[in-house]
């Protein structure tokens, strides 16, 4: 996609003075953080997935009718056991967003995280009926998919927000060499299971929402299809080479855990709530509907935090505590890259109400 192919369907806010794909190529930099040093975003490497949050938020302003949106990472170790705080708010923001603009979402969980996700929609003042939970086996989840598919009908788009999917398998690739490596590195018993970042498989809390993209992929693939993930085994990260990611996490997690599962477009960020709200807040500007990212205001973002984690509960996925934080990151400077894209879309200076 070039500027070009941006402005041929959009005008540019006067404000602005840059084209629609530099604006976003500048939301896709403030996003690109790396606070917990797990090197996918790593300066002295090639960048992963340029242009694909530019990409997506042109398709979503374009083409987007209905949305399903997948989140929901489960501490069973947190004290208490309950979802992270990374995922939730992003799908709520996101979901927010596309609402504010005529595109109803559905959220997608599992039970473990149901309580949580549907505490972060009610925080941004979103109806809990919109969210749905998984069944316990890919056979079953595929059929729940199906009913929820007869149900809604004009889905556009299905985005994961931090929501992990299986590892690979040796068959993943026709290359014979890198499936002897992955053979090599990652005892069997991982093959094509979920881990954390540590490298400890968690199916056993991971109800297998990936089947969704899996059954989109295979009986829906006019649908487009969106990863936003931090760490390597999140839903969509099976678009980046597993050698290139591989390479860049910490042995021995780093070959048992990048996820197979593929996405369109994946978004690559520092912490993934930053990915959804930059993705939300850039298709309501190419909307020209500014509206709701205008009024997420820190003090309101800190207070939705908040709720999150005392409604949920939800507690820090580094930290396992329950409190407002996200990544082990003390709220302010867990908020810096959204106030940079506030001011990179010149979000201060829109109205919070809008006029039909």
């Amino acid at each position: 996609m070039t500027s070009s192919d941006l402005q041929q369907h959009l005008s540019v806010p006067d404000s602005s003075q840059r084209s629609a794909l530099q604006t976003l190529q500048l939301v896709d930099q403030a996003i690109r953080r790396d606070p917990a040093q797990r090197g996918l975003l790593s300066q002295q490497r090639t960048s992963l997935c340029d242009g694909h949050l530019a990409a997506a938020a042109d398709h979503l302003s374009r083409f987007g009718r209905r949305a399903w949106i997948l989140t929901g990472f489960y501490i069973p170790k947190g004290s208490p056991p309950a979802a992270e705080t990374d995922g939730p708010p992003g799908a709520a923001f996101l979901a927010a967003a596309l609402n504010s603009c005529g595109i109803e979402p559905r959220i997608l969980t599992d039970p473990f995280c149901h309580s949580a996700v549907a505490a972060s929609l009610r925080a941004y003042g979103l109806s809990p009926a919109w969210v749905h939970s998984c069944p316990f086996t890919e056979f079953d989840v595929h059929h729940w998919a199906s009913s929820l598919w007869n149900e809604d009908g004009t889905v556009s788009h299905v985005i994961a927000v931090e929501r992990v999917g299986p590892a690979h398998t040796p068959t993943t690739w026709s290359d014979p060499a890198l499936a002897r490596t992955f053979q090599d590195q990652v005892p069997a018993e991982h093959w094509n299971h979920c881990h954390n970042m540590r490298g400890e498989m968690i199916d056993a809390v991971t109800p297998p929402l990936h089947a969704v993209m899996e059954w989109v992929a295979r009986y829906h693939p006019e649908v487009r299809t969106i990863g936003i993930g931090d760490g390597g085994n999140e839903i969509g990260m099976g678009a980046i080479p597993y050698a290139e990611l591989r390479s860049r996490l910490i042995e021995p997690a780093a070959s048992r855990i990048p996820c197979r599962i593929a996405t369109d477009w994946t978004i690559v960020t520092g912490v993934s709530n930053w990915g959804a709200m930059a993705l939300g807040a850039s298709f309501c500007w190419l909307r020209q509907r500014l509206a709701m990212p205008s009024s997420a205001t820190r003090a309101l973002e800190e207070y939705r935090l908040q709720q999150l984690v005392m409604d949920g509960p939800a507690v820090d996925g580094v930290t396992r505590l329950q409190e407002p934080t996200v990544d082990g990151l003390p709220f302010l400077t867990y908020l810096q890259p959204w106030e940079a894209i506030r001011h990179l879309l010149s979000l201060d200076a829109a109205p919070t109400t809008t006029h039909e």
